[in-house]
C-alpha cells in the first residue's frame, strides 16, 4: 500500500531549524485543525443543528451570516490563539482582531466560502492567507493591507466528498486529503499544475445584461462553438462556490470569472481581494495559471480597506490572456470578425 506523507512532516521538513517558516508552519498546522473540525460540522448536515440558518446578523460585507459561516470563524480565531500571528481578518469580522501583537504574522480568512450551498450539500471552504509583517510593522491598517506578493503561504481547505487542503508555499501547490480514520491531512497529489489551454469557463450566466460588452463578447463567441471566432465547442459551468471552482480548475483546467457589472455595489467585482482573490491567485499562480481582474494581475494590487471587492479571473493562462485581450480592446463586440459580429446565444 502506497504510503502517503502527512502534512505535518511536509510541514517540519520545509520549516527545518527556521524560525520564521516555523512560525508559518505552525500556522499552517492550526488553520489545518480548524478544518478538520469544520469538516466533521459539515458532515453531520443537520444532525448538527441547522447550519444554513441566518445567525441574525450580516457581516462586514452585507452579506446574510449563516449559522456555519459563525461557527465556522469561531473555530478558526480558538485554533490561531496561540499561534504566531499579530492580527487576524476575517470576512466574519468587521474590523481587524488583534491577537499577538508581537508576532510576526497575518491571517487573511473567509472561514466558510459557498455558504449559500450549505442547505443543498454542495461543496463549500475555507479560504486563507498567511502575510509577513515588516520588522517594525505595528498592527494598525497601513501594517496590515498587503499586497498578494506579501502571501507566504495560501490556500484553502474545501469540504467536499472529500476534505483536502490544497496549500502552496510558494514551491508549488498541493493537494492534502484528510484520512478520516485517523485524523490526518495526507499529501496526494504534488506540484498540480493547470493545462495552459481548455474548452470550459464558469461564469453566473444570468447576470450578463448587467456585463459590459468586454466580457459579453468573451461569453458570446465561446457559445459560439466550433462556428464560431473560437472554433472551438465550449463547456459552461457554475457552482457558486469559488473552492470548488478552483478545485476543478486545478483537476482539469478552466477559466473562472466574477466580473464587475452595472448593479448596484457590483462595479467593483464581489468578492474580496485580500481573504478570496489573492490566496486563489497565489495557488493558481504556483499551478502554471493567471489571475487577474481583466487588467492587472491581482497579486500586484495595493489593497486599501480589508473588505475591499475586486473582479477576479483565473485558470488557465492562455484562456486568461485572452479574456486580458478582451478588456484591451476598447470595442470587443465591433471588432470581431463580421460574420459572427451580431450574433451570440444572448443577443439578436
Amino acid at each position: 500500500m502506497q504510503r502517503f506523507r502527512t502534512l505535518s512532516d511536509y510541514l517540519n521538513e520545509w520549516a527545518a531549524n527556521d524560525a520564521g517558516r516555523g512560525a508559518i508552519a505552525g500556522t499552517v498546522e492550526r488553520l489545518s485543525h480548524g478544518g478538520r473540525a469544520i469538516a466533521e460540522l459539515v458532515a453531520k448536515g443537520s444532525l448538527a443543528g441547522s447550519l444554513g440558518a441566518q445567525a441574525g446578523a450580516d457581516n462586514a460585507d452585507g452579506d446574510a451570516q449563516k449559522e456555519l459561516d459563525v461557527r465556522a470563524n469561531e473555530l478558526l480565531i480558538a485554533g490561531l490563539r496561540q499561534a504566531q500571528v499579530a492580527v487576524i481578518t476575517s470576512e466574519e469580522l468587521d474590523e481587524p482582531l488583534i491577537n499577538n501583537p508581537g508576532a510576526p504574522l497575518i491571517v487573511a480568512m473567509d472561514p466558510l466560502d459557498g455558504s449559500s450551498n450549505i442547505d443543498t450539500n454542495v461543496s463549500v471552504g475555507t479560504i486563507f492567507s498567511v502575510l509577513e509583517r515588516g520588522a517594525n510593522a505595528g498592527t494598525e491598517l497601513r501594517d496590515i493591507l498587503l499586497p498578494g506578493t506579501s502571501q507566504r503561504a495560501a490556500g484553502y481547505i474545501i469540504y467536499g466528498p472529500q476534505t483536502a487542503m490544497v496549500l502552496t508555499l510558494g514551491d508549488g501547490t498541493h493537494v492534502f486529503t484528510l484520512d478520516p480514520q485517523d485524523g490526518t491531512y495526507r499529501l496526494t497529489a504534488e506540484n498540480v499544475q493547470i493545462t495552459p489551454t481548455t474548452k470550459e469557463f464558469a461564469i453566473n450566466a444570468s447576470n450578463f445584461r448587467h456585463w459590459d460588452e468586454h466580457v459579453r463578447g468573451y461569453v458570446d463567441d465561446c457559445l459560439e462553438g466550433e462556428g464560431g471566432p473560437r472554433a472551438t465547442n465550449f463547456n459552461m459551468r457554475w457552482i457558486a462556490s469559488l473552492v470548488a471552482e478552483c478545485h476543478r480548475i486545478l483537476s482539469r483546467g478552466g477559466a473562472f470569472l466574477y466580473p464587475g457589472d452595472n448593479r448596484d455595489g457590483y462595479a467593483r467585482g464581489r468578492l474580496r481581494l485580500t481573504y478570496e482573490a489573492n490566496p486563489i491567485a497565489w495557488l493558481v499562480e504556483q499551478a502554471g495559471g493567471a489571475a487577474s481582474t481583466g487588467t492587472e494581475r491581482i497579486l500586484d494590487i495595493q489593497p486599501t480597506d480589508i473588505h475591499q471587492r475586486v473582479p477576479l479571473i483565473f485558470g488557465s493562462r492562455e484562456e486568461v490572456a485572452r479574456i486580458d485581450g478582451y478588456y484591451a480592446d476598447l470595442h470587443p463586440l465591433g471588432s470581431r470578425s463580421p460574420l459572427f459580429g451580431q450574433r451570440g446565444l444572448f443577443r439578436a
